[in-house]
């Protein structure tokens, strides 16, 4: 499965070993979880169950009745410990029982967890068994679970969770793509399975929007509030919230005056919205400038929702009204590189990272970030754990990186109070001569030209 070979290695691994595994699985619908379940258990004897939002007792019934039907045998009694004594390989391999939205049995149902200790500890059934209990309400797994299980968590091998795909995998998507075009796409869609599935790769991104955000028939078309209503109540306030973090407003007293709620109320939805994985608190690199960092800032987390936000949700009369060409053209076109900006230093971000990986970086990196100034900015501080630095400067939309954003830099440096020991400097379109020439024979800096990364 495409982006998802460390998850599916894992799988495979736990497989192998000899006992029982118990195994949580969770994350967003439209993280492919189910197609990564669905990838790992074939050629293998399993067993799936998809738990509905039913009584305790439909929902017994319903399993008996599967079980039943599955494996043709009767199933005298209702009872998870029954059900489980029911299931089997048929040849002595090992077993993988799935069971889909698991969430939905365990709040109901004590029976059921004492029961799937039970299975895991082979007393109710002997033959070898992994078991796999998922999930696609990650505010559950997150907030609820670990109370749900109490010391049973100790009982459970793995606690996975199936977060978006970085920015390598989307390329190998996309083949016909230039790294530019999937640094646009991976700013508009991020790394979303179901949402990279959908987008056309023989089609430019312009093209993609019109046809999958912009236009009714398309499978993006309203998608950012479908997210956010599917989780959470009062959406009129999410959507607040939302449009004014997506206009700039990054913190409280610039979302306090945008919107007229009060601090407080908007400090609640703000705590909703991080733990739906939607909003995030941003953090500056920890410097020896502190006093001259911002703090206190929040962003959109999710990438389309930032981009729905950013250019498509202020304007919804114009998107009912006009064609998406029109509606591009007047509201996205014009700027669209400059909110890329952010993903590319993601980028760059995770091109340090796979750097370091195959040995190519001067030094080891202990932790990464941004430096956030009140009067500057650093895009990429990557640290070591003796605190030498790779600075990084990362050009998206001007035409070439001068000496002139260097010396920038090197403001921002003095604010932040931080010196480098190597500079790495990314441009998506290349470099001016004096620039080239400056560092030609400093073997501290590295020019890095993303058409070549």
């Amino acid at each position: 499965m495409a982006g998802r070979k460390a998850e599916l290695q894992y799988l495979e691994q736990m497989y192998r070993q000899e006992g029982n595994q118990l195994i949580v699985l969770y994350g967003r619908k439209e993280n492919g979880g189910r197609e990564l379940v669905q990838e790992f258990c074939r050629g293998k004897k399993s067993f799936y169950y998809y738990a509905p939002q039913v009584s305790p007792q439909a929902q017994r019934q319903r399993m008996q009745r599967e079980i039943a039907g599955h494996y043709q045998v009767a199933v005298p009694k209702d009872t998870y410990d029954e059900f489980f004594k029911r299931v089997k390989s048929g040849d002595g391999s090992k077993l993988v029982l799935v069971i889909d939205e698991f969430q939905h049995i365990l709040k109901k149902d004590a029976q059921f967890l004492d029961s799937i200790l039970g299975l895991k500890g082979k007393k109710l059934y002997p033959g070898p068994v992994l078991i796999l209990l998922c999930s696609t309400s990650v505010f559950w797994a997150e907030q609820e679970l670990p109370q749900a299980l109490g010391t049973a968590s100790k009982k459970i091998d793995r606690v996975m969770k199936l977060k978006e795909l970085r920015f390598l995998d989307l390329v190998r998507s996309f083949p016909k793509y230039s790294v530019r075009e999937s640094v646009e796409a991976y700013g508009v869609i991020g790394g979303v399975p179901d949402y990279i599935r959908g987008w056309e790769d023989g089609q430019g991104v312009r093209e993609n929007i019109c046809a999958h955000i912009l236009s009714p028939q398309g499978f993006l078309y309203g998608k950012a509030e479908e997210t956010i209503r599917s989780q959470l109540r009062e959406l009129s306030v999410y959507n607040t919230i939302l449009e004014a973090l997506a206009s700039g407003k990054h913190k409280l007293n610039d979302i306090y005056q945008a919107t007229g709620f009060s601090r407080a109320k908007i400090s609640v939805y703000l705590k909703n919205l991080m733990e739906f994985d939607v909003v995030e608190k941003v953090y500056s690199f920890e410097t020896g400038g502190w006093q001259n960092a911002q703090k206190g800032l929040y962003q959109i987390r999710d990438t389309f929702i930032n981009f729905w936000f950013k250019f498509v949700y202020p304007y919804l009369s114009d998107l009912h009204w006009m064609g998406p060409e029109e509606f591009y053209g007047k509201h996205i076109a014009g700027g669209l590189e400059g909110y890329l900006k952010r993903y590319f230093v993601n980028v760059c971000m995770e091109y340090l990272e796979l750097q370091e990986l195959i040995g190519k970086l001067p030094l080891k990196i202990h932790k990464m970030g941004t430096w956030i100034g009140k009067k500057g900015h650093i895009d990429i501080i990557a640290q070591n754990s003796v605190r030498e630095n790779i600075i990084c400067l990362c050009n998206w939309s001007e035409p070439e990186m001068t000496f002139e954003m260097c010396q920038q830099l090197f403001q921002s440096m003095e604010q932040a109070k931080i010196t480098a020991n190597f500079y790495y400097l990314f441009s998506a379109k290349g470099f001016d001569e004096k620039l080239i020439k400056l560092v030609d024979n400093d073997k501290r800096i590295l020019l890095v030209n993303m058409n070549r990364m």
